[in-house]
């Protein structure tokens, strides 16, 4: 039974037009773009990726403008592939999109059946399980073996938690980075003359950062994000170090890490 669902969206007319427009102009492209027609799943791969990283680098700047920029090249990109699949008479984009929606319907039963399921816990522990009825082997298989680690590192344990297999408390989080720091310490002490066994040290600083994964992910912080937002700052401070000096006729490579502190001292004043 489905429960009381929104008003119809009374745009809907004019999403479908642009969308068919946007169909339209796909296989104008593919029969007649020289570049179009010799695209292959294989070669708009790394294109997707690079569009993917262009719309996040938006959507850490807050730019809307460029948001929407961003979707829409990653609209062309799924319109290409769902394309060249009906070439190959594999499916085409309307067994794309009536595929995504099944998937939706079923994975959603408190929102499309009787279940009921007041919180995101909920939501996420059922999406979990109806994943292993469908015939997934484990919980962790529709983790992509390509995801960057730290990225990884919050999916295998976001996943984990969807089926209770997670810490009850932030504190035994912490407790458990602590603990990892200690032994990362204990072996690999900078102050001790031994040679450091590097595969070991290797392992010892996974799992710090795995554990710090977990802890960012208890107080709901995005380690990716966060990164990010890190490198942003270090490298805007640094192009300051490098042309505020060089304004004042210093060149990088020659100056006393005295000097280049100053310079950053400076950067971080600035907003």
């Amino acid at each position: 039974m489905k429960k009381n669902l929104s008003a119809p969206d009374p745009n809907r007319q004019q999403k479908l037009q642009a969308f068919d427009r946007l169909l339209t102009i796909m296989d104008e492209l593919r029969e007649n773009c020289p570049w179009d027609k010799k695209q292959t799943l294989e070669s708009l791969r790394h294109l997707t990726i690079e569009e993917t990283y262009e719309l996040s680098d938006a959507i850490l700047e807050g730019d809307l403008q460029e948001i929407k920029k961003e979707l829409g090249d990653l609209m062309l990109h799924m319109v290409f592939y769902a394309r060249i699949a009906s070439e190959k008479k594999s499916f085409d984009v309307a067994d794309v999109l009536h595929s995504i929606c099944d998937k939706l319907v079923e994975r959603h039963p408190h929102i499309y059946s009787d279940v009921v399921a007041n919180d995101e816990e909920t939501v996420k522990a059922n999406w979990e399980k109806i994943k292993l009825k469908s015939g997934n082997k484990s919980v962790l298989e529709g983790v992509p073996t390509s995801l960057p680690a730290l990225v990884k590192a919050v999916r295998v344990q976001d996943k984990a938690r969807g089926v209770g297999f997670d810490w009850e408390k932030k504190e035994q989080v912490w407790e458990k980075v602590e603990e990892e720091m200690q032994e990362f310490k204990n072996e690999f002490n900078v102050s001790d003359d031994k040679p450091i066994d590097q595969e070991k040290a290797v392992a010892e600083f996974g799992d710090l950062l795995f554990s710090l994964v977990n802890y960012a992910r208890f107080i709901n912080i995005d380690p990716e994000e966060a990164l990010e937002r890190t490198n942003k700052k270090f490298i805007k401070r640094f192009q300051y170090l490098e042309t505020e000096s060089a304004r004042d006729g210093k060149k990088m490579g020659e100056m006393t890490l005295a000097e280049m502190d100053a310079y950053w001292e400076r950067a971080k004043s600035i907003r």
